[in-house]
């Protein structure tokens, strides 16, 4: 007997069904549906002769709870390790994303071989390459190992059963997107069959104990593809980025419910795969502008460690009869409020000229810290005067009257400047009054942009 199937209308954004079509889901996105149609067997019916007789589950005191640390699995990737936490947790998921080539496959295939040599049976499903694809691709990075085992398989109910038989000590999936169960109608990739395929992957990862790895595609515009319930559900979300002309890659954490979410690894790619770059800072000032107009030194705080990094800036006159602002690794609202408060609070006239602001590197820096540096940067472009001493770190966050807000753990940024050969520091003044470091090297404070322009740049 054929199975019948029904119609609904599936949100993309969090997954929410409907009987019929409307424009506006609960979860407030506009124009989020999609037709799906879904077999009788995999709706309420399942669910029904899933729960007939279920045990009741009971709850206990969190007291008589016990706990412990959890048990990880190191990577043998340092950089990974420490985007994660200190590696892989027993149980858990992982969603890494990023987009065409930029190295997730490169990645997973080489920590796959890392955990295979070290702990025993690693299983590699992909949806997208054969079997012998991937042993080219492992010949070329160095992949290899006798207890990696790869599958080429789309159907999630066979890679389940698979490893529920082979009992591995962890896996892989490249990549969600192509995966499909045989109990919805609608096509793999579609919104019911990511979110399906995901929950029977995490449920086989819980019941057995296995941590995994599911590779993710990314949109046009950078997004995570798919319903954002995916993200809900697993534990850990990684997303690559960097340019694919260039072999910097940064992998930053966006979501870790075992470890920081602000922590990123480097990598460089090369043609033996992708290698750890364990002096970040270093990599991104060693062709620095410093001592050119324009150029400024600064400092983020990456999780659990300071990053010095180069913010650069042009400016020109517009040619066009109205003024372009464009802005590389910082925000497009923060760069128009950082030009509104210099030109109102230093008088710099930017009404006639294109502003352009790039962090070289690649990198797109977390928080407010840069602000100050952004906005020396641009005065400097625009006065055509260099910062007076070119081993000068400029850290601080702007605020709309013009007056520099404090930035966490300056005297860690002061030691990383130290490392590198930086003498001086400018801090807003909050910062300068509780210093407590004994580095040497000169602090300077100010209160304001306008104080900060005159401590920074030759008269």
């Amino acid at each position: 007997m054929a199975k019948k199937a029904q119609t609904v209308f599936v949100c993309s954004e969090c997954g929410y069904e409907s009987p019929k079509w409307i424009g506006q889901c609960i979860c407030g996105a506009w124009n989020s549906f999609s037709e799906e149609r879904i077999s009788d067997t995999s709706a309420s019916g399942a669910m029904a002769a899933k729960n007939r007789g279920r045990k009741t589950a009971k709850p206990a005191s969190i007291k008589n709870i016990t706990s412990s640390e959890e048990e990880r699995l190191d990577t043998g990737i340092g950089e990974l390790n420490r985007v994660l936490g200190g590696g892989i947790v027993k149980g858990s998921l992982t969603l890494i994303s990023g987009e065409p080539g930029i190295g997730k496959s490169t990645i997973i295939l080489q920590t796959a071989a890392a955990i295979a040599n070290k702990y025993g049976k690693v299983l590699y499903v992909s949806g997208e390459e054969s079997q012998e694809q991937i042993r080219i691709r492992a010949d070329r990075i160095g992949g290899l190992a006798e207890d990696l085992f790869v599958l080429s398989e789309m159907e999630v109910e066979a890679i389940v059963d698979t490893i529920a038989q082979e009992e591995p000590v962890f896996f892989i999936i490249d990549s969600i997107q192509t995966l499909y169960s045989n109990q919805l109608t609608s096509a793999a990739g579609s919104v019911s069959q990511v979110r399906a395929c995901t929950a029977e992957i995490m449920r086989i990862a819980k019941e057995k104990n296995i941590p995994a790895f599911i590779v993710a595609h990314v949109t046009k515009s950078g997004e995570l593809a798919g319903p954002k319930i995916v993200e809900h559900l697993v534990d850990t979300v990684l997303n690559f980025v960097g340019e694919r002309n260039h072999g910097f890659r940064i992998l930053r954490s966006f979501k870790n419910r075992f470890g920081n979410t602000s922590e990123i690894g480097a990598f460089e790619m090369s043609q033996e795969g992708l290698k750890e770059i364990n002096d970040l800072s270093s990599s991104l000032l060693e062709e620095s502008s410093q001592g050119e107009g324009g150029a400024v030194t600064t400092a983020v705080y990456e999780g659990s460690r300071p990053l010095l990094l180069e913010v650069q800036a042009l400016v020109v006159n517009s040619g066009l009869g109205f003024s372009r602002r464009s802005s590389i690794g910082i925000d497009q609202g923060r760069l128009n409020m950082i030009i509104a408060v210099l030109e109102k609070k230093t008088g710099l006239n930017l009404m006639s000229s294109d502003v352009y602001v790039n962090v070289a590197g690649g990198i797109k820096p977390e928080g407010t810290g840069i602000d100050l540096a952004a906005a020396i940067a641009i005065y400097s472009a625009a006065a055509g005067k260099p910062v007076r001493c070119k081993e000068t770190l400029i850290v601080g966050e702007l605020g709309l009257t013009g007056e520099l807000r404090g930035v966490p753990q300056p005297e860690r940024v002061a030691g990383e400047a130290v490392r590198m050969g930086f003498k001086r520091i400018i801090l807003p003044m909050k910062n300068k009054q509780k210093w407590t470091s004994k580095e040497e090297i000169e602090v300077l404070g100010a209160a304001n942009i306008m104080e900060a322009v005159k401590i920074a740049l030759q008269d």
